[in-house]
C-alpha cells in the first residue's frame, strides 16, 4: 500500500483555545515516535487561533489506524471533550 497523507482540522471553542492547543502539543512527540509515522506536523492559523491543522504522512493506512486507536489519542479526546467545536479529517493520496 502507498503512503497515506492525513489532513486533520480542529476548531476549538473560543474559550478553550489554550486547552486544545496544550493537549494537541502533547500528541506530537508521542506520535512522531510511533511505527509508520513519517511526519506529524501541527499548525495554528495566523488569523484564527482557534483553528489547528495536523499534516501527517504515514507509511500505510494500517499503521495510521493503529495510531488512531492509541491510548494517547483516547486521552486527548477525554481531555478536550466539549472543547472542540468542529473536527474534520481527510485521508489523502499523493498523486504528483
Amino acid at each position: 500500500m502507498s503512503k497515506l497523507t492525513i489532513v486533520a482540522n480542529i476548531i476549538a471553542n473560543a474559550d478553550k483555545i489554550e486547552l486544545v492547543k496544550a493537549e494537541l502539543l502533547k500528541l506530537v512527540p508521542i506520535t512522531r515516535a510511533e511505527e509508520g509515522c513519517i511526519n506529524y506536523d501541527l499548525h495554528q492559523d495566523n488569523e484564527n487561533p482557534a483553528h489547528f491543522m495536523f499534516f501527517e504522512n504515514w507509511e500505510s493506512r494500517e499503521l495510521w489506524q493503529t495510531h488512531m486507536n492509541a491510548p494517547h489519542l483516547a486521552a486527548y479526546m477525554a481531555a478536550t471533550d466539549g472543547a472542540v467545536a468542529k473536527f474534520t479529517l481527510n485521508e489523502m493520496s499523493h498523486i504528483d
